[in-house]
C-alpha cells in the first residue's frame, strides 16, 4: 500500500482511484535516483547536450 493523490480533485487516499470523485490517484513523490541509471545514460545524455550546443552554434 502506498499513498496517492487525485489528479482531479487532490486528495490523498490508499486505493488507485479517488474514494471522492472516483479519479485516477498517483504517487505525489517523484521518482527515485538511481546513480546505476545515471551511468548507465549518461553517455546518451552527454550526446544530446554536445548535439543541442552544436546546433546552437550553427543558428
Amino acid at each position: 500500500m502506498s499513498l496517492h493523490k487525485c489528479l482531479k480533485c487532490g486528495s490523498y487516499t490508499l486505493q488507485e482511484t479517488c474514494t471522492k470523485c472516483k479519479e485516477k490517484a498517483v504517487s505525489p513523490a517523484p521518482a527515485r535516483f538511481s546513480i546505476e541509471h545515471s551511468k548507465k545514460y549518461g553517455k546518451y545524455r552527454r550526446a544530446l547536450m554536445k548535439k543541442m550546443k552544436q546546433e546552437q552554434e550553427n543558428k
